[in-house]
């Protein structure tokens, strides 16, 4: 995949934003939307973009940030789950107290918000005392959103208890949205202001793109992968009154600055914000290198959002008004699922061979497979992927139906239900194996990470199980709603 933006400049110039806003406080809240870790999006959108890019600028601050992690108590009760990784809410936010202290980052504080009383928000605040992590529990803010002056109060803010920081920079971050981030960083700033500190409040957020046209394709993608929350891009016209600039926010920002305004007012007594996207740090625009490629790219994501809609839907997982707000964007665009080549290729070859199939695009060559005796559809088009990317013959088996049937067999007995097919986790393993004796599987496996950024789409819905897989080797794929019967 070309590269379409300058990640190390973005490390350059995205710290030296941050460092200029630092400065103007004794301490900054920052909070940071979108995914801390993993953020496949930004990279799909960016490419150049790596997944950890904002893992990599935390670590420029390292000496002089900790990090809090929010999580909603409803969350929690109610078992939500990250869609991208089937993990829960909670099993992400030890995800990332484990990662970010393995980079080096400070983090010992987890905010359990809106918290009623649930019994499991209390169960993982015990689990979270094998992580020396201090839990705390916030409330709903009483008077919130527009009685300001009770807000503003020790009934309000006030009643939360106040997390003890001691660096200059705090990041405020969350498992996903909806998890009280913003209510926690203005608690604190009000109880730093009763301390006489004076703190601030910033917002890192990748998308939209501020300085980037509002039909970009960029700031659409954007729209298409918040669709589920009916996210709006609109022009910040608090921006454009107040400098006579034009500039992207999105409309629960615009909605809500009026009161945020306000409350950041009462708290420091001064106002420095005149519009949402004053409070950003977003340099994103400035490190875009091919803007052409960058377009591609978004709305290549747009199409993969619309597929996933879909499917999302036929698993009752979202309304029918998700695809159609994303269909709406096609639309706009003038594109459509025809400009994802690999669908057409893979119904192809469902046409041809009468079973759930799947095609690949890697190092510009298209790899179609199907079901198997032994193997599921995906493991049939990876296992045929790292032939032909190693240059290994088609006529040779990287692994011996000797191999795959006795593994097939035992699943059977093991399970509830007859298998018909080796998943993409058992296929992976068996590799593994054969690699230890056999130098072509070894030499096989090693061309994995050539597939990072491949393009995948299947005829069947992909399993949770192999779709996870997928998206951890980089593999950007889609499905049809056909359910796998055969």
């Amino acid at each position: 995949m070309k590269t379409a933006f300058d990640a190390n400049k973005f490390l350059r110039v995205q710290k030296k934003k941050i460092e200029q806003r630092i400065k103007m406080f004794d301490k900054l809240y920052l909070e940071f939307g979108g995914k801390l870790i993993d953020d496949q999006h930004a990279a799909r959108t960016l490419p150049g973009y790596a997944p950890d890019l904002k893992i990599k600028l935390l670590q420029e601050f390292k000496d002089k940030a900790e990090v809090i992690l929010c999580i909603n108590a409803d969350a929690i009760e109610k078992s939500k789950i990250r869609a991208d990784r089937l993990l829960t809410y909670e099993d992400e936010i030890i995800r990332l107290i484990e990662f970010l202290r393995k980079k080096g980052l400070a983090v010992d504080n987890v905010v359990i918000t809106l918290y009623e009383g649930q019994k499991k928000a209390d169960d993982f605040a015990k689990k979270l005392k094998d992580y020396k992590i201090k839990t705390y529990f916030h409330t709903f803010t009483k008077g919130y959103p527009t009685d300001v002056d009770m807000i503003v109060s020790d009934e309000g803010y006030g009643a939360n208890s106040y997390i003890k920081t001691t660096k200059p920079l705090v990041v405020v971050s969350a498992p996903g949205p909806g998890s009280g981030k913003l209510a926690t960083s203005l608690s604190q700033l009000y109880h730093e202001s009763k301390r006489g500190t004076n703190a601030g409040y910033a917002k890192f957020e990748t998308f939209p793109v501020w300085s980037l046209p509002l039909k970009h394709p960029v700031n659409l993608a954007y729209e298409a992968a918040t669709a589920d929350l009916d996210d709006k891009n609109m022009i910040d016209y608090f921006h454009l009154e107040k400098y006579g600039e034009s500039a992207v926010n999105y409309n629960r920002d615009l909605e809500t600055f009026p009161v945020l305004k306000e409350i950041l007012t009462r708290i420091s007594g001064k106002s420095i914000y005149h519009s949402p996207t004053d409070m950003g740090v977003n340099v994103i625009s400035e490190c875009i290198t091919d803007d052409k490629a960058v377009q591609k790219a978004a709305k290549d994501e747009i199409i993969r959002r619309y597929l996933r809609a879909l499917t999302d839907l036929k698993k009752g997982l979202v309304d029918e008004a998700v695809p159609e707000r994303i269909k709406l964007l096609m639309n706009e665009l003038e594109i459509s699922e025809d400009d994802r080549p690999v669908i057409k290729k893979a119904n192809e070859k469902r046409k041809k061979s009468q079973k759930p199939s799947a095609c690949l695009f890697a190092d510009k060559k298209y790899i179609v497979g199907r079901k198997t005796d032994y193997l599921s559809p995906i493991s049939s088009t990876f296992i045929n992927a790292i032939k032909v990317l190693t240059k290994i013959p088609d006529e040779v088996d990287l692994i011996a139906p000797a191999v795959l049937k006795p593994i097939l067999d035992i699943k059977n007995k093991t399970s509830n239900f007859t298998k018909s097919h080796l998943g993409l986790d058992d296929v992976l393993i068996a590799l593994s194996i054969c690699g230890t004796t056999n130098p072509i599987a070894k030499k096989a496996l090693e061309s994995i990470e050539k597939l990072n950024g491949a393009e995948l789409h299947a005829t069947h819905l992909i399993p949770n199980d192999e779709l996870i897989i997928l998206t951890n080797l980089g593999i950007n794929a889609t499905s049809g709603t056909e359910l796998d019967l055969t």
